[in-house]
């Protein structure tokens, strides 16, 4: 029982143990499970700790993404740049989430949109500049460190615009009001060129010459910038949007290692993109990279304070300024290439030598006012474009002179040598010929002050130098196409008529010509340039005709005088005169051709001076005459019908080709040149005898007229020439102008030939008994009745309506024709006495006696010439080689007809006889 007890006890001590242990099983149980769950959360939690710099980055990086969108939108690109700056770097230090992948590539989409923004942004700029633009985008790509791509894309953005621009206003003037404008908008610029109208030629020019000054002028004001000393922080901090990333910002971590470029080119974002879009900083020059990143650390270490110093963001604008502008410098030749390319084509137009004289001139103005200001602008002389501007003033001058010598040559057929009433002409001057008139256009309406252009250029391109001018004043293009849109919205209401209004208007400013002289003359009235387009002639009347009535100018050098000029004018003389005054104006104007109108003049005067020859003063072939006595008029007719031989050649020129030589110095544009219609001498005239005496004698005035004229103009032409084109005016006034006398001496004497019928005097003179053995006191027959027909002569010259020292000359020319009668038929005597001489100086003086009742000068001198050939019968036979040598008057005929019967009466030996008559013939020779 003791042990079943004990045994029982134990078993209750081991039910209570085992109990207690189950007890402390359970509370260590429930104490491991409570530090197993401590733990779980305690490694929860550090895992989370651990995540929560990540996410704080992540949403830093989602902040600064919308901010980018937002800074883009609000145009704020330097701002973009810079947080793109800290958001790329960000990118790269959590490069291993897929999601960062995912935002690096809307990087590449927003920095090409952001780009392509820019560039937008870029092209206004080049379209018209502002500074506050330029200044966005300068700033921007210098923080990107791509100041040499932004300088080399403001230079193709240049050479684009020129290109669209021009093309853009042809395609829009030559376009408009046409049903073809789909057709148009195909062709190409030099297409469009060719296909330009008339009409609308000087539109397309004036805004052609507007937009590229523009261009220009943009290009200018960039390579010209430079910053001011004071600039504004490049951020701004007035925005929700930039208040928001800085907030952000502050708990952000600290990017390092510099700019812009070098935070691109480390970060993920592919290289292909980035250099599609920008040039990665190792293109930009050092000052500029290194300014971009201090600029940048300067701004994250002290916000948007300025240092006492020069400040980095001066200092990176001011390094990027310059950069952009020394490229811009260097590259301004090949935009001024391009520009006067485009402007060259326009020119290659055949509108452009078409159009009237008017248009021309202001067309050609509007052409050196852009030369001018392109030289300003690229520094050195545009050789080329002048070259081109000449030539085309050289066509234009090639078809305005054919159609000068067309209506010249219309008014010499039509002429009927009759002289103007003074009325008619009185209120004529030719001013620009003698050199107190104005050039042809002086504009009224320069309201961009482009009447007078600074001449100077800058060749260093400094920029204060000659292109400053056209800084100031503006595009003087744009407002000539503002008055020309009005004058065109004018004349399409007021009709044909108001075309003459505003030629008037624009031609002449009175008020400035009445307040300034031009050239050193009086004032001009617009009287000057009215006249110049006069283009067509009154056939009835000859006097030029215009579309209204002209006022009296008053009295000035280039008047003509009412005693003298007046009475002397022609229709073909005034026509003339007007022709060579238009030309001479536009050598004023046309400097660049003004030698080729002064050989228009030349040509003008020439085929003047030759019809009248050819009309008056060519003689019948039974007159006796011994034609051009002359030299000098000889050779002068000679040149002028190879000079003008297109001129002259169905009429007046041989059938033998036209030979090479000519007027030195001549015009060789004109060889091109083919006459519309030849020049007639033969309608209704024959070599000029169908005319009265007052009609030929109108005509050898209004030679002298032109002649004295010219005369006058000479200095003037002198001075508009330059000074080693003097031959050419000393040429012409020494060859041609100074003929004249010696064409107005033959035509005085092929009238005076003409009207004194000495035919068959000749022979009567020859046939007389000359062989007398005794001498009487009775002279021979036909003295009596070359008095009687001297005495007609005068009477027909009294009734013939010309002037009384006219009329005296042209007796004083009938006595000397009397002398070359007498000479000539004396030569011709076969057989004569000593008694016979003695006669012949009877029959001289009887003669003499006559004439001097018709003749109010001395006639003895005149016949002089008579009373020494007759005097000759007794020289020694070895005399007569001297004397025919000593006295050149005599033809070679004459001296061997005297020789002949001197040897014949004398006896002479036969062997003399042929010596002596070859020595004279040789020494005629």
């Amino acid at each position: 029982m003791n042990l079943v007890r004990e045994l029982e006890k134990d078993l209750k001590i081991a039910n209570v143990i085992c109990k207690n242990g189950r007890r402390n099983l359970t509370s260590s149980m429930n104490e491991a499970s409570r530090d197993l769950i401590v733990h779980t959360h305690s490694k929860k939690k550090q895992a989370l700790l651990d995540m929560l710099p990540i996410l704080t980055d992540l949403r830093h990086a989602r902040v600064m993404q919308s901010s980018l969108e937002d800074l883009v939108e609000e145009g704020n690109y330097c701002k973009a740049f810079q947080v793109l700056s800290e958001y790329l770097q960000l990118l790269d230090s959590l490069s291993e989430f897929s999601a960062i992948q995912e935002m690096t590539r809307g990087v590449e989409v927003w920095l090409g949109r952001t780009l392509h923004k820019l560039d937008s942004l870029l092209m206004g700029v080049c379209q018209e500049f502002k500074e506050d633009s330029y200044i966005m985008v300068l700033d921007a790509y210098a923080l990107i460190g791509d100041v040499s791509g932004l300088a080399e894309k403001i230079q193709s953005f240049f050479m684009q615009e020129v290109i669209s621009e021009t093309h853009s206003v042809l395609k829009t003037v030559v376009g408009e009001d046409n049903s073809a404008a789909t057709q148009f908008s195909r062709l190409t610029y030099s297409d469009l060129c060719i296909q330009t109208p008339e009409s609308k030629f000087r539109q397309c020019l004036l805004r052609t010459l507007a937009v590229l000054f523009q261009l220009i002028y943009s290009y200018h004001q960039i390579m010209s910038f430079t910053p001011e000393k004071k600039v504004e922080d490049l951020i701004s901090t007035s925005s929700a949007t930039t208040q928001k990333i800085d907030s952000v910002t502050d708990t952000s971590c600290d990017p390092q290692g510099g700019g812009l470029s070098s935070t691109i080119s480390s970060a993920s974002i592919p290289s292909s993109t980035i250099s599609a879009e920008v040039s990665v900083g190792s293109e930009t020059s050092s000052p500029v990279q290194h300014a971009s990143n201090s600029a940048i650390d300067e701004s994250r270490d002290s916000g948007d304070t300025v240092s006492n110093g020069e400040s980095p963001w001066y200092y990176l604008r001011k390094e990027s300024a310059g950069f952009v502008s020394g490229t811009l410098q260097r590259g301004r030749r090949n935009l001024w290439q391009l520009t006067t390319s485009r402007v060259s084509v326009l020119l290659s137009s055949p509108a452009a030598s078409s159009t009237s004289i008017h248009q021309f001139l202001k067309n050609y103005e509007d052409l050196s006012v852009f030369i001018l200001a392109g030289e300003a602008f690229c520094g050195f002389e545009v050789v080329d474009f002048r070259e081109k501007l000449k030539a085309v003033c050289e066509n234009y001058f090639t078809a305005f002179h054919r159609q000068s010598m067309h209506a010249l040559k219309m008014v010499l057929e039509k002429e009927t040598w009759t002289r103007l009433p003074p009325d008619t002409v009185q209120a004529i001057n030719f001013a620009g010929l003698v050199g107190d008139g104005a050039p042809l256009i002086i504009s009224s309406r320069s309201a961009s002050g482009s009447s007078r252009f600074p001449l100077s250029t800058d060749p260093s391109g400094n920029r204060s130098g000659g292109f400053s001018y056209w800084l100031k004043s503006g595009n003087p293009f744009s407002a000539k196409l503002t008055y020309y849109r009005e004058d065109q919205d004018y004349s399409s209401d007021s009709g044909a008529a108001s075309e003459d209004q505003d030629y008037s208007s624009d031609v002449v400013n009175s008020k400035v010509r009445d307040r300034k002289g031009i050239n050193g003359g009086s004032p001009v009235s617009g009287d000057e340039n009215e006249d110049l387009h006069a283009d067509y002639i009154d056939e009835d009347s000859q006097l030029p005709r215009r579309s209204f009535t002209r006022s009296i100018s008053r009295s000035s050098s280039s008047h003509l005088s009412i005693n003298d000029d007046l009475k002397a004018q022609t229709g073909s003389s005034l026509c003339l005169l007007r022709s060579m005054d238009k030309y001479a104006r536009l050598m004023q104007k046309l400097e660049l051709v003004n030698v080729e109108f002064f050989k228009g003049i030349c040509q003008l005067f020439g085929v003047f001076f030759y019809f009248v020859y050819h009309v008056f003063g060519q003689e019948n072939t039974n007159s006796g005459g011994k034609g051009v006595s002359s030299h000098r008029l000889k050779s002068c007719l000679s040149r002028i019908s190879q000079e003008c031989e297109q001129w002259i050649k169905p009429q007046f020129s041989s059938s033998s080709p036209s030979s090479s030589l000519a007027f030195p110095n001549t015009v060789h544009s004109l060889a091109d040149v083919t006459p519309s219609s030849p020049l007639n001498t033969t309608s209704g005239h024959v070599s000029g005898i169908s005319f009265s005496l007052k009609e030929r004698c109108a005509a050898v005035d209004t030679v002298s007229l032109v002649a004295r004229i010219l005369h006058k103009s000479k200095a003037h032409l002198q001075s508009m020439l330059m000074s080693r084109n003097g031959s050419l005016v000393e040429d012409f006034f020494g060859q041609l102008v100074g003929s004249v006398p010696d064409l107005t001496e033959h035509l005085h004497r092929t009238t005076a030939r003409i009207l004194l019928h000495v035919n068959g005097y000749v022979d009567r003179i020859a046939n007389s008994k000359w062989e007398v053995k005794e001498l009487g006191v009775e002279h021979n027959g036909y003295v009596d009745l070359m008095l009687g027909e001297f005495k007609h002569y005068k009477t027909r010259l009294a009734h013939g309506g010309i002037p009384q020292e006219v009329q005296n000359l042209l007796l004083e020319y009938g006595v000397e024709i009397f002398a070359e009668t007498l000479v000539e038929g004396l030569s011709r005597i076969k057989r004569c006495t000593d008694e016979g001489r003695a006669l012949m100086s009877l029959d001289i003086q009887v003669l003499i006696n006559g004439l001097q009742h018709f003749v109010p000068t001395n006639v003895k001198p005149k016949l002089q010439i008579v009373d020494t050939f007759i005097k000759a019968y007794y020289l020694p036979e070895t005399e007569y080689v001297h004397w025919a040598r000593a006295h050149p008057e005599y033809t070679k005929g004459q001296v061997v007809g005297l020789v002949t019967l001197v040897a014949t009466m004398k006896g002479w030996k036969r062997k003399t006889r042929l010596e002596v008559v070859e020595k004279i013939e040789s020494a005629a020779a």
